[in-house]
């Protein structure tokens, strides 16, 4: 699996576990405040879209995974 590809994968968890977590009704509901959470990782994918650099990506690179498409 490429860095990308991994990035993605993590960032679509969170946002579902997070929705999970803060939607009232939802048997995992915990507290609203995890859609705080949800918008962060949301935040955070649009900032990589425009920038073009994302901090998981970097780190994932520097732990030895392959970059790339």
């Amino acid at each position: 699996m490429s860095t990308w590809q991994i990035v993605r994968v993590v960032a679509g968890s969170f946002i579902l576990l997070s929705l999970a977590l803060g939607i009232p009704g939802s048997p995992l509901y915990v507290s609203q405040w995890w859609l705080a959470f949800t918008a962060f990782v949301g935040l955070n994918l649009l900032q990589s879209g425009f920038s073009r650099w994302c901090l998981m990506e970097t780190l994932l690179r520097k732990l030895g995974f392959k970059p790339g498409c």
